[in-house]
């Protein structure tokens, strides 16, 4: 009985525990140099071709309200797709072959090291 309900509340504590990348974020933030054509993050970022992207590590997908999603993105949004560490570094790594029918036209980060910044230096922005 104690196990088990240890074993609940470790699984309760990470679900409710923030979503925190472990990358570096200093060098997330040259690597996002690739992303800004499309996407803003910080204070007064707006939408592009891209939504803006603060708070998005954690965020249901698709929560960027005043955004015109893809169909698939929506429809993913709907099934309920949260942005976790996990599937930011799927979907940046290759976000046609994560996602078919994605707008998002960029090929994707090679390098998992540059995903893990990346996510870390979006992160710091809610």
């Amino acid at each position: 009985m104690k196990k088990t309900l240890m074993t609940a509340a470790a699984v309760a504590l990470a679900l409710c525990a923030p979503a925190f990348a472990e990358g570096d974020a200093a060098a997330g933030e040259k690597v996002f140099k690739k992303c800004k054509a499309c996407h803003q993050v910080g204070e007064g970022a707006t939408n592009r071709v891209g939504p803006v992207l603060n708070g998005i590590v954690g965020q249901p997908a698709g929560a960027q309200g005043d955004f015109k999603y893809s169909q698939v993105m929506q429809d993913r949004a709907a099934e309920g797709l949260v942005w976790t560490n996990e599937e930011l570094s799927a979907f940046l790594a290759s976000p046609k072959k994560y996602m078919k029918g994605t707008k998002m036209s960029f090929a994707g980060l090679r390098k998992d090291e540059d995903v893990e910044n990346v996510i870390a230096y979006l992160a710091t922005f809610e």
